[in-house]
């Protein structure tokens, strides 16, 4: 798997992804983003942010390697999720037909190493519903750590909203701890 930069010709994919109901059952509302959502807002936010934040943050699209097929999208932001006050956050979404086969955790580990070794972020944070096991995994996969579970006030009931929402974090110096046994970095992420 590669990151890139997301560019306009993306936009089917990226509303297959966002349209998709298992996607989006533990994001925002519970249900899939209509086409013209993310058509008109979603991806023009995304390819602003490449100007509006620090330099290396955005959302990069995941394709694999041979054949450069969509397989979702990481991002590396100020952490702006509800609950979240401080620090670089972590976020990730792939296709179900990718999930269960590390695509997300490979992708976190590059974001996490690009964050750590070369924007020089000291506190990365991601969020996810309690009850989302299969995130939660992947960030205790990539060595964030349970800070707390959390429970905020939605808009809208998603099923599993009344067990919280669980924080994660590492820091900088943690995650040097963790990785000085290895010896390669993952795959950095392309600019263009």
């Amino acid at each position: 798997m590669h990151l890139r930069r997301f560019t306009e010709a993306d936009v089917d994919d990226l509303a297959a992804l966002h349209g998709h109901p298992d996607v989006m059952r533990h994001i925002d509302n519970g249900r899939p983003v209509p086409q013209a959502v993310v058509t008109r807002q979603q991806l023009p936010r995304i390819l602003r942010e490449y100007d509006e934040l620090p330099s290396g943050h955005g959302c990069f699209v995941a394709a694999e390697k041979s054949s450069g097929k969509f397989l979702g999208w990481l991002s590396l932001r100020p952490a702006a999720s509800i609950g979240l006050n401080s620090g670089t956050e972590l976020g990730y979404r792939m296709l179900p037909s990718v999930w269960g086969l590390g695509y997300a955790t490979e992708g976190a580990r590059a974001l996490l190493h690009h964050a750590f070794t070369e924007l020089q972020v000291d506190l990365i944070v991601a969020t996810t519903m309690t009850v989302n096991t299969p995130s939660r995994r992947v960030m205790e996969k990539v060595g964030l750590s349970l800070i707390r579970t959390f429970f905020e006030e939605w808009p809208e009931y998603i099923e599993g909203a009344e067990h919280g929402d669980a924080e994660y974090a590492i820091t900088r110096e943690t995650w040097a701890q963790q990785h000085d046994h290895q010896q390669s970095s993952p795959e950095p992420i392309h600019r263009s």
